[in-house]
């Protein structure tokens, strides 16, 4: 029964993809995906448990087209160079014809699996992210149904920054599995800035993963507002192979109103590698958010920093892992990390893990962590100058976070960030 099951599954797997024009190659990548993925563990987030969330409850690759591209255009994008997806559909790319001309790439994923598959090939869930990984990844690449793809050539600077759109349509019942794949070669440089958001109420899972290929004395600067609906069970993957020179910092806001796994990891392959990763998460309501922010130093004099702050309303539930990994041969790297909750509810919990890897003598490797309560004297002083008690706590909640959102290079960004933050603490408290 079984046997006859996986091939009715695996047909329809096949169906799918080529009613949706894949080339045999991709196909073929689908089915050694859907093959593995129930052999394969769950991703590990320390004390936190998500036994009983359901992933992969639906496996099924359709296409559908979003009821939302009449009625809600206004999400697309102002900016200089864009792209905009509702569900499945790109609804708006805005790649300027000087970029173009030097051999910038940005499109669907599905284009460019069909127009540049000699570079998607090379890229896709190769390096940075395999189908290996863990059960999520293979079920992400047999069903994925969405997705970005960046290409910047050899010593091409993109002064602008790049803003995505992705816009998860929830009217429908359909699991939005998106992948955005950035390939930064030798020399070039790249702001790319990502806002997650879901409309409609239905129930769906979220399975988003960003992959960054940052070559020799390549920059990337990636920033992300995760807004994802409360009935959207999500999982974010975020990782990057960062070679010789080459610096990937994050920027991430992860501030989803529904159940939360992130793991986001950048890999410092080459000698003198770098990288900055900086998360703010709120949780609210009976909300639990389970995030792990790795750096893994592989290269010689690699340099990588995690900095990380929440804050818990009321019966929520909030960790923190910091996993600073540091391979053996890895002589001169330094890993410093910061974790540090705030609790503003009593029925809340939060834990703040910092976690140390080290199999090399010669490193600089430190770190710190905190899970507290609000400052009363700070408390009294503003409301002391007639400030009320709500907009004091905001207030303190604000500065906080501060230590991040200043960090953040992207003003437009740090002002979306403070505006998504301001309406979870209102609707929190």
């Amino acid at each position: 029964m079984d046997l006859v099951k996986d091939q009715i599954e695996t047909d329809e797997l096949v169906n799918a993809a080529k009613l949706n024009g894949e080339p045999s190659w991709f196909v073929n990548m689908r089915l050694h995906a859907a093959k593995q993925m129930n052999d394969l563990k769950m991703p590990l987030v320390q004390r936190f448990d998500y036994r009983d969330w359901r992933y992969t409850a639906d496996a099924k690759l359709q296409w559908e087209t979003s009821s939302l591209l009449n009625e809600d255009m206004g999400q697309k994008s102002d900016s200089d160079i864009s792209i905009v997806q509702v569900g499945q559909t790109t609804v708006q790319v805005k790649l300027p014809a000087d970029l173009q001309q030097k051999g910038v790439i940005l499109t669907d994923i599905f284009s460019a699996i069909k127009n540049y598959p000699d570079l998607v090939q090379k890229y896709l869930m190769t390096k940075a992210i395999t189908a290996e990984d863990n059960r999520l990844a293979s079920y992400h690449l047999a069903y994925l149904n969405s997705g970005i793809f960046l290409y910047i050539p050899e010593n091409v600077v993109i002064k602008e920054p790049i803003e995505a759109k992705l816009v998860q349509d929830s009217t429908k019942t359909n699991p939005f599995i998106s992948h955005v794949l950035i390939v930064a070669e030798a020399g070039s440089e790249v702001a790319f800035t990502q806002h997650l958001t879901t409309q409609g109420e239905k129930q769906n899972e979220a399975n988003c993963m960003v992959e960054i290929l940052a070559a020799q004395d390549s920059q990337v600067k990636f920033s992300s507002v995760d807004e994802l609906g409360a009935n959207t069970l999500a999982y974010l993957e975020r990782r990057a192979y960062v070679e010789r020179n080459a610096t990937v910092d994050w920027a991430m806001g992860i501030l989803n109103e529904g159940n939360t796994i992130g793991d986001f990891n950048a890999n410092l392959i080459g000698d003198g590698a770098q990288t900055d990763a900086k998360v703010i998460a709120i949780s609210s309501h009976s909300q639990r958010l389970g995030i792990n922010t790795g750096v893994t130093n592989r290269g010689k004099h690699s340099v990588g920093n995690i900095l990380q702050r929440g804050v818990i309303l009321e019966k929520s539930e909030l960790v923190f892992n910091g996993i600073g990994n540091i391979i053996h041969g890895a002589s001169g790297a330094k890993a410093e990390q910061e974790n540090r909750i705030l609790m503003m509810s009593s029925e809340a919990h939060g834990n703040a893990n910092p976690i140390l890897l080290i199999d090399e003598n010669d490193v600089l490797a430190g770190h710190a962590a905190s899970v507290g309560q609000v400052d009363q004297q700070q408390l009294y002083y503003l409301m002391s100058r007639g400030i009320d008690c709500e907009t004091a706590e905001r207030l303190v909640i604000r500065g906080f976070l501060g230590a991040v959102l200043s960090a953040i290079p992207a003003k437009a960004v740090r002002q979306q960030l403070i505006g998504t933050i301001e309406r979870k603490l209102e609707n929190g408290q």
